[in-house]
Formats: structure tokens, C-alpha cells, sequence
């Protein structure tokens, strides 16, 4: 891997490869090999992961790693199974800015540092929540009207997740203006896809393993299909292709008027169950699993853990305090941003 081990034929010559060359060669081979990647750090824990497998019907056995591709090697995690650990350096932000331009920051909503999935998911919560309705009362119905179409903004967002470059670990950014909102991913278009075979539909995914693991829990329907919904409410212009990265750039369909309130929305509201609801209004400040069960009146562990505490992580209303200790003796809960919203709806 250096210029003495690494050359290039110029006509009938051999010349030495430089640095720059030889890295942008290695880069290109190994894009999509996350899994061939061992992780950094091997004291890694899936509390979360599992958490989000058993909603949807499953159980990580003791050999999940093995199963779901989490292994560079026999006994070595992969960079996938870090960026899907409970705790980790990825930094996953939502900007907001009052004004057209990056000038004007009014928000930096950070979401990552934890298990993939549940940053995708607080993600999709968040962008939902600052997606408001407008209403138009005609002398035949009532139009209701979104800032931006969440079906192709949540197809953008995952893609934006399962098709990011995380191998110069630059994650996937997400900006909210008054008249757009934009969505950046690194990596570009992957090696041998064409725009135009982008376009329609055919698909190469840059992280495999990720593809499968957002398709066991639902958040991904049918491969390749991502890019077709979006482009029925977007057009093409809306992409933006270069070498290293990939932005998607959705105007606002109208300005909503400033006595509109955004509220939230059916993409939040069918995880908010009975049993969550009530989990919401009790949460106050830090608190521990007792002091919450004793609030609600519940004896049995289980049914507390099972029928309200797990759904609200879920749903993205309540997080820990001490995340990659999920056991700790001085665990407490309390409530996100999320949560803080749909308290102030109840």
C-alpha cells in the first residue's frame, strides 16, 4: 500500500502509484464492504437493537451477530454492528435555520451517538413534527395541506441512512428551511450505477447488512423502490449528484399561515398507544422505573416493561439517562423532545 508495493502501466512502462492514487483506488474497493470492516471498539452492546427486533416480532438469539452479519471476522465485531451498538461516535444532526440560508441557525437537534435505527427513527419523528398542516375550508370540503409529502421524505430519509458512505465516517445530514428541506448523504452514486438507472429504480446497495436489518424491522418495503415514490411527488431536479456526495432538496409545497399550528401527525400517533399515553403524563423531570410503576399502579415488572416502557422507546417519547448501562442501579428515564410534544397534545 505504498509507492514501492504499487503500480501503473503507461504505455510499455510501469510507474509508481502516488499516495493520493493508491487510497482512492482502496477507497473505491472497499465502499461497500462495511462488514469486512472490524470495529474500533469490541465492548459492544445491542440493548437497543433488541429492543426494536422484539416489536417487531422477533428475538435476537445468542448467535444474532452471526445471523444478521455483525461479524468482519469470527470473534470481531464489524463497523456495522457499531454504528447499530447502543453507544457510538456517529453524530446524526437535524438543523433547523429561521432564514432561506445556513446564516440563520435556530436549531441543531442531535439524535445520534446510539443504536442506528433509533437515530433514523427520532429522525423520521422529528421531521414529521416540523412538517405542519394547513387548512382550506371550500363550500364543498375541507383540503388539508403538508408543508412536504412524508411518504417521499421518509423513503429519502432511510435511503439517506441505508445508502450513506460511512466509511470516511461522514454521516447523513438533515436540514429543515422555510421553503425546503435538504437531505445529504456521502458516497455519491454507488460504483456502476448509472443517474438514469437511479432514476428507475434499480438498486445497489452500498450496506447490505443495514438493507437487511431496516427490512426485518419494516422500515424498508421492497428494494429499489425508494427512489420511485419519491420522484411521484419530486421531480428529478429535486437531486443533486456529485462525486462524493448525494443531496436531495424538497420545496415546500405552500407557506403555512403563522396561526397554523403543527400538531402531531398519524406517522407518530399510531405508536402512541393508551398504556404509552399515560407513561407520558406521569414522566416529570428524571425519574427511575419504581417511582414510574408506583405512579401508574403497577405491580407486575413485566407488564410495565412489556406494554408501556418498550413502546414508548419505541415511539421515541422516552430515552435513558445512562444509555449504555441500560441495567444501572441508577437508571432513570425521562422524556424527548418527542415526548415533550405529545405531553403538551394530551
Amino acid at each position: 500500500m505504498t509507492e514501492k508495493g504499487c503500480f501503473i502501466r503507461i504505455g510499455t512502462a510501469s510507474e509508481p502509484m502516488t499516495l493520493r492514487m493508491i487510497e482512492e483506488l482502496f477507497a473505491r474497493r472497499t465502499r461497500n464492504s462495511l462488514g469486512k470492516i472490524v470495529s474500533r471498539k469490541q465492548d459492544l452492546r445491542f440493548e437497543q437493537l433488541r429492543i426494536f427486533y422484539e416489536e417487531a416480532g422477533f428475538a435476537l438469539n445468542e448467535n444474532f451477530a452471526s445471523n444478521l452479519e455483525l461479524l468482519a471476522e469470527p470473534d470481531k465485531y464489524n463497523y456495522i454492528a457499531y454504528l447499530l451498538s447502543d453507544i457510538n461516535s456517529t453524530s446524526i444532526k437535524v438543523a433547523k435555520y429561521s432564514s432561506l440560508s445556513r446564516t440563520d441557525l435556530s436549531e441543531n437537534n442531535e439524535y445520534g451517538y446510539a443504536c442506528l435505527i433509533r437515530a433514523a427513527k427520532r429522525v423520521l419523528d422529528k421531521i414529521d413534527l416540523e412538517n405542519p398542516t394547513s387548512t382550506r375550508i371550500t363550500s364543498k370540503e375541507r383540503v388539508d395541506t403538508r408543508l412536504w409529502d412524508m411518504v417521499a421524505l421518509r423513503e429519502a430519509i432511510i435511503n439517506a441512512f441505508v445508502h450513506n458512505d460511512f466509511t470516511g465516517e461522514v454521516p447523513p445530514k438533515f436540514e429543515i428551511f422555510p421553503d425546503r428541506i435538504e437531505i445529504t448523504s456521502a458516497g455519491g452514486l454507488p460504483e456502476g450505477l448509472s443517474q438514469e438507472e437511479f432514476f428507475r429504480g434499480f438498486s445497489v446497495p452500498r450496506n447490505q447488512e443495514l438493507m437487511r436489518i431496516f427490512k426485518d424491522l419494516g422500515m424498508v418495503e421492497q428494494l429499489g423502490s425508494g427512489v420511485p415514490r419519491i420522484l411521484e411527488s419530486y421531480g428529478r431536479e429535486c437531486f443533486a449528484f456529485s462525486d462524493h456526495f448525494l443531496r436531495m432538496s424538497f420545496p415546500a409545497n405552500e407557506t403555512i399561515p403563522p396561526h397554523v399550528t403543527p400538531h402531531v401527525t398519524p406517522h407518530v400517533t399510531p405508536h402512541v398507544t393508551p398504556q404509552v399515553k399515560k407513561l407520558i403524563l406521569a414522566v416529570e423531570g428524571e425519574m427511575t422505573r419504581q417511582e414510574l410503576q408506583d405512579i401508574l399502579e403497577l405491580s407486575d415488572r413485566m407488564h410495565f416493561l412489556n406494554n408501556y416502557l418498550k413502546p414508548a422507546f419505541k415511539s421515541g417519547a422516552i430515552e435513558m439517562t445512562i444509555p449504555d448501562k441500560p441495567k444501572s442501579r441508577n437508571q432513570r428515564y425521562r422524556l424527548t423532545e418527542i415526548g415533550e410534544k405529545l405531553k403538551e397534545n394530551q
